[in-house]
């Protein structure tokens, strides 16, 4: 561990030789939470009364790659504890255009002079190699978006500290905020634990709880989590030299979130409303939710359930300030709609240019 200094910035070594400054952050940012928040990290918690002890100047590589992750970043770059690198998936091409964009936090380190890995994968010797110069004390990650092998998990002796957007076990994998709204689940959360081999299966230092009201959209609950998430991780950062966390209580079963499929989000409109409601809020904003109108792919970006009898299933019946659609139980209100070639509007915009007569969703 490395001791907390005292003002101003740090200069450190990284791989090669090169040097660094690291900012100076006073504050670490402390995002509110509504919802519950309750966390097993260490004796106080977990009601014995004993308060762990907290750690200042934890040596840190954080690896993440979407915007989910940010929160996190902040979080421990404004805190005690020294960001000496940032690891994250490579550059992708986006847009028309087609260019390399780096990604979220890839472009936050780098604004933030931070240095920035960017392995293929991490099994590559190269990084491997960097990763062990920069001999961080352990490794916080969310949502970076490749296999960790054991090899490189051993680098850390605290190890890798994962914030995941579920309450493990349930919901182990890629896609556990989309996954959880589809199901109509009524509560959701985010945990941290140590990273092992298999699939989300560490040991749980600490989680953080989110009610659902059936209403939110997964980018809603992403985003809240996201903020929640960070405070969570850097009190599991603040406490992890003092802090032995226990395994994931898997009685009640094990459930698997995989990426959620272009195909997946087709909407079959022979499905109850509220089946098809949650299916539109998993997807949103993406991939989104799809269907299909004279050949061209139609997206539904919001909607909600009524208790209305609407026309057969797939059939658009458009109102003056509302499209209703069909389905295998009452009519769906549509609210967001993207129509091809379109950005997304207001459903009932466009349901003025409709004639019901002859529009029906396949």
């Amino acid at each position: 561990m490395r001791e907390e200094r005292s003002g101003g910035r740090e200069e450190h070594s990284y791989a090669g030789g090169a040097k660094w400054r690291a900012p100076h952050r006073p504050g670490a940012r402390r995002p509110d939470a509504t919802h519950r928040r309750s966390a097993r990290m260490g004796s106080a918690r977990a009601g014995i009364g004993v308060a762990p002890t907290r750690v200042c100047g934890v040596r840190l590589v954080f690896a993440g790659t979407p915007s989910a992750a940010l929160p996190s970043l902040a979080a421990l770059v404004g805190s005690a504890h020294e960001v000496v690198a940032v690891v994250t998936r490579p550059d992708a091409a986006r847009g028309r255009s087609k260019r390399p964009v780096p990604s979220e936090v890839g472009a936050w380190a780098a604004a933030h002079d931070i240095p920035v890995l960017k392995p293929e994968h991490p099994r590559d010797p190269a990084f491997i190699d960097t990763l062990t110069g920069l001999a961080p004390d352990a490794c916080p990650v969310v949502a970076y978006g490749a296999l960790v092998p054991q090899r490189v998990l051993d680098i850390p002796p605290l190890g890798w500290i994962n914030l995941h957007f579920s309450l493990l076990p349930r919901w182990r994998g890629a896609a556990p905020v989309q996954r959880a709204l589809m199901a109509g689940d009524t509560r959701t959360g985010a945990t941290t634990f140590r990273l092992v081999r298999e699939l989300d299966a560490g040991p749980v230092f600490g989680t953080t709880e989110l009610a659902l009201t059936g209403t939110e959209t997964a980018g809603d609950v992403l985003a809240t989590l996201a903020d929640a998430g960070a405070r969570l991780l850097l009190d599991t950062i603040d406490a992890l030299a003092s802090t032995e966390p226990t395994p994931q209580d898997v009685a009640a079963g094990v459930t698997l979130a995989p990426k959620l499929t272009v195909a997946e989000a087709r909407l079959d409109w022979g499905r109850p409303a509220e089946e098809l409601d949650r299916l539109i809020r998993g997807c949103s904003p993406e991939p989104m939710a799809w269907t299909t109108l004279g050949g061209d792919r139609f997206r539904v970006a919001l909607a909600r359930p009524t208790t209305e009898p609407g026309p057969g299933p797939g059939e658009v019946r458009a109102e003056r300030r509302r499209v209703l659609v069909g389905t295998g139980t009452t009519a769906l209100d549509l609210l967001r709609v993207q129509p091809a070639g379109k950005k997304v509007m207001a459903a009932a915009d466009w349901g003025r240019g409709v004639h019901t007569e002859s529009v029906r969703f396949d």
